[in-house]
């Protein structure tokens, strides 16, 4: 590529979401990888696209609502381009009550709902149905939710990938950065800011999920006793995950997610028999403000970074790669301040 507007480094989730919004704006544009697409936690096999709980509303929950919106378009408009599915679906979510304490709460956030999500989406308390994709509910109600959806990770970021290189876009293992650059390296980026400051900028947390053999397609997923049974278009089930501090192997599954994988049979029977066709491990960046970090690097003069997708990466993508375009080709700052890498120093 003789002329390069924008470079991003990292061809996770979020360095390609950028590399599309700044391509769909006109900009040429590289992404450089040395360990190649969704080689990292963009790789993972959950995909569950979930909002957080309706209250306490705040600058964060309105940005991943304004972004699970775009989901649709999104992953809609990536699937025209490259021809590859992306697994995107919103089909919603159930979570059981364990109490009468539990669904009162849950029924006042049903109203700040509808404060919020507006008539794009429900929150509602319904009563639980004995029915075999369903989560076991103590109390006899469970919350259903119409905004929740799913992505099939793996696929739908080489799909991404796929949709730049049509644009034009390269796509390389090694390159001078020219251009613009923004870093997207994930957790490895956190330890490198990290190693530059004199405090913790942010670290890396694994997780380890499994892929099963079971159709559900076209179910909500299940949330219940901290497990996400995430059912994907191909006829597969994702169990997930775990959240590991601390690790050896990045990418070494173990008793962890037998463990995992036990406890999701036992909790939801009709996965008793389902065969694991995969076992999948890799960490995710989380900041220290546990938000993402979008804007100027603050270890690189003229350059930018977008990380810290952590467990919302996906959901969080869309609308990172329009605002993180804003700054790098318009010099238009429309990142939340909490996002604002400076809150992670």
């Amino acid at each position: 590529m003789a002329t390069v507007d924008v470079t991003v480094m990292g061809a996770g989730v979020f360095g390609l979401s950028v590399a599309y919004a700044c391509a769909r704006r006109g900009a040429k544009v590289r992404v450089i990888d040395p360990n190649g697409v969704a080689s990292g936690a963009s790789g993972g096999v959950v995909g569950a696209l979930a909002p957080h709980v309706p209250e306490q509303w705040n600058a964060k929950k309105a940005f991943q609502f304004e972004s699970l919106l775009m989901q649709a378009d999104f992953w809609a408009g990536v699937t025209e381009l490259s021809g590859l599915p992306t697994g995107y679906a919103r089909n919603g979510r159930l979570q059981p009550l364990a109490d009468e304490a539990a669904v009162a709460l849950a029924r006042a956030r049903a109203l700040t709902a509808e404060e919020h999500w507006g008539d794009v989406a429900v929150w509602e308390v319904v009563p639980w149905a004995d029915a075999p994709w369903m989560p076991p509910s103590p109390a006899g109600f469970v919350v259903r939710d119409t905004l929740t959806a799913l992505v099939h990770p793996r696929q739908a970021t080489k799909a991404l990938a796929a949709a730049l290189g049509v644009m034009g876009a390269e796509i390389a293992s090694v390159g001078d950065p020219l251009g613009k650059v923004v870093w997207a390296t994930g957790w490895r980026g956190l330890e490198d800011m990290t190693a530059q400051h004199a405090r913790l900028v942010g670290n890396g947390v694994k997780g380890q999920g499994a892929l099963l053999r079971f159709d559900a397609v076209g179910l909500p997923q299940l949330f219940a006793e901290t497990l996400h049974i995430v059912p994907h278009f191909d006829g597969t089930v994702a169990i997930g995950s775990t959240s590991e501090r601390e690790f050896n192997d990045p990418f070494k599954t173990d008793d962890l997610l037998e463990t995992k994988i036990a406890h999701a049979r036992a909790v939801f029977p009709v996965l008793a028999d389902a065969p694991v066709i995969e076992r999948w491990a890799g960490v995710r960046p989380r900041s220290r403000s546990r938000a993402p970090m979008l804007g100027a690097h603050p270890f690189r003069s003229g350059e930018f970074v977008a990380n810290g997708g952590f467990k919302i990466g996906f959901g969080m993508a869309p609308k990172v790669g329009e605002v993180m375009a804003d700054l790098v080709l318009d010099g238009r700052d429309t990142v939340p301040e909490d996002f604002k890498p400076e809150r992670s120093l």
